[in-house]
């Protein structure tokens, strides 16, 4: 057969139609030929690689697609019909109870894994190989659900565990950084240098995307505002603000609080609050002053939505019958909550710019006889100031996002804290509220900035005052250091370091960041701790033959085979370590005699 002579780009041959390509083919080639990092001859993908399966899985929302693409395939919720959280960090105390939240679990997870291969990527599991994303928090015992079904019931080659902080670090190009990940359940934040993960210096807090739900959900049922549908055709003239109610309880659902949340939330800057405003709220003050509560307060904001959460399953009767009784305190007076929550709102409505929305919404079920449907009006001020929960920290367990980050940076090394602040990335769904990552600089900037407090007076004459306690102060010299990576505005600065690093990330959306990361990883054959289907099947066989042969004895408790999955908890003592040595009980010779 003559070849097909070929003609320039831009240009068709005349003897050749124009829908007819010009190019030839080779056939089979890319099918037959074997992958040079592979010695299996498992067939291939069309590009001539094997292309692995990215599997992130959150603890709400999974993002799935194959190596080596720019974008999931198909990101969607674990739980399509509630939309909540497939596990939580906490689990029941009783042994059957945590039995069968274990068996649910798996469960669930056996229904999200077999959505992910046979109908979001469409492919065999048994001819690809995975790539888990986890969490450096994720419990050892859901790792150990995600491989029994991984390898038992979809019978894949490997999987291979890497770090969520890492592969997001990878992503932009870095091995060095500090990353912080503000997911749904909390905040982490971890340092790696030269792509080690700093896992002693993780640092965490429950401030994040579930807390920020929370706290919108009940400056809501405050401070906002319902309009029920008309009661008749006649009354649609009539003005609306006479039937402005409080928002029930009913109308807020997790869909549309979930809804307010990503289309109409942002995060603003911070007011402007002088020494004055910082003092403990009292009482006594009324609520025309514009004086902030300070965290020392009655009720903080994190205190706020945190007795928000608490009070989400009181009844409209018990909520009609006191106005602010789902932000009840037992520490604090009768009447202080009140004045502090109007205090708060007072202060937020003045330093806001932001406008009123209107949502349609469907009305409670005592009131489906009227006309149309209800509107839900959405103050401005809570669009713009209810992500202030996550700025504003509560108490040692409840750090703000920025403390978190500080927090980290005190505990690596005096060396490396300057790599490292130079190099900060913000990760996870939380982070994507518009105005976030600047306003997080903003607030690392005023944490380590030098205290402005008026000097004390000695209270003791002769003797002189003990020096402030000054939190960050070995942080200060790295104030004009701090870079964030992905910082979509970021600011000049004194440092050429920060100004070489600050925005130059690239464009990825920051909740899929990990994904990204691995991707890359898979297409490069890098990755993390790789467990193959024969080690896990021969650790599960022998682990099945030694509960068969053990007899528990009275001396002798059982224990439990380790894991073959990576475990951080469990990593070598570094070197130089001391290892800690169990005393021995020493026993009288029998040559010595009692009391000798």
């Amino acid at each position: 057969m003559p070849a097909i002579p070929s003609t320039p780009r831009g240009k068709t041959s005349s003897a050749t139609p124009s829908a007819t390509p010009t190019t030839t083919r080779v056939a089979n080639t890319h099918v037959l030929q074997s992958s040079p990092h592979y010695t299996t001859t498992r067939r291939h993908s069309l590009y001539g690689t094997e292309d692995r399966v990215v599997i992130d899985p959150g603890s709400r929302i999974w993002k799935v697609g194959f190596s080596g693409e720019g974008k999931p395939r198909d990101v969607f919720y674990a739980d399509s019909a509630t939309s909540e959280s497939l596990w939580r960090w906490s689990r029941a105390s009783n042994p059957s109870a945590r039995e069968e939240e274990d068996k649910l679990l798996e469960i669930h997870i056996e229904r999200c894994m077999r959505s992910v291969f046979h109908q979001s990527l469409l492919t065999d599991p048994k001819s690809r190989k995975v790539i888990l994303v986890e969490h450096p928090l994720l419990p050892l015992y859901i790792k150990e659900i995600f491989a029994k079904v991984l390898f038992g019931n979809l019978q894949v080659p490997s999987i291979s565990f890497a770090s969520s902080h890492l592969l997001s670090l990878l992503s932009v190009g870095r091995i060095t950084g500090l990353v912080i990940d503000c997911g749904h359940l909390e905040s982490t934040a971890l340092p790696i240098f030269a792509a080690r993960p700093m896992f002693p210096h993780l640092r965490t807090t429950p401030l994040a995307g579930t807390r920020f739900t929370s706290h919108l959900r009940a400056l809501l049922l405050l401070f906002g505002n319902y309009i029920p549908p008309p009661s008749s055709l006649s009354a649609v003239n009539s003005a609306s603000s006479s039937r402005a109610t409080r928002v029930p309880q009913e109308i807020l659902t997790d869909a549309l609080v979930e809804d307010i949340k990503t289309r109409s939330c942002f995060v603003s800057t911070a007011p402007e609050m002088n020494r004055e405003a910082m003092r403990p709220f009292s009482p006594a003050l009324t609520s025309e002053s514009d004086l902030p509560p300070s965290s020392d307060a009655a009720m903080s904001e994190s205190e706020f939505s945190r007795a928000s959460e608490a009070g989400e399953s009181v009844d409209s009767s018990q909520q009609a019958s006191s106005e602010f009784s789902i932000v009840s305190h037992p520490r604090e007076e009768p009447g202080s909550g009140e004045n502090h929550l109007q205090i708060l709102a007072n202060l937020f409505m003045r330093h806001s710019s932001a406008t009123d929305i209107q949502l349609r919404v469907g009305p409670p079920v005592p009131q489906q006889t009227g006309t149309g449907r209800g509107t839900l009006i959405v103050p401005g001020w809570i669009r713009e100031r209810a992500a202030e929960v996550l700025f504003s920290g509560g108490d040692v367990d409840e750090s703000s996002v920025a403390e978190v980050i500080l927090e980290a940076l005190l505990k690596v090394p005096v060396d490396l804290r300057k790599t490292l602040v130079s190099s900060i990335l913000v990760t996870g769904g939380t982070a994507m509220l518009p105005g976030f990552i600047p306003r997080l600089h903003a607030e690392l900037l005023r944490a380590i900035a030098p205290p402005t407090s008026p000097p004390r007076q000695p209270t003791r004459s002769g003797k002189p005052l003990p020096p402030a306690y000054d939190r960050y102060a070995a942080l200060r010299p790295l104030l004009p250091h701090i870079a964030i990576l992905n910082n979509p505005s970021p600011q000049p600065s004194s440092s050429s370091r920060a100004n070489a690093n600050a925005g130059k990330a690239p464009a990825f959306s920051p909740s899929s960041m990990a994904w990204v990361g691995a991707s890359l990883a898979g297409a490069l054959k890098t990755g993390g701790v790789e467990v193959s289907r024969e080690k896990w099947d021969e650790a599960f066989s022998s682990q099945n033959d030694d509960d068969d042969d053990m007899v528990v004895s009275a001396i002798q408790p059982e224990q439990k085979p380790r894991s073959i999955l990576p475990d951080w908890t469990r990593t070598p003592l570094p070197v130089g370590a001391s290892v800690a040595i169990k005393p021995s009980l020493v026993l009288p010779s029998p040559q010595t005699a009692v009391g000798a």
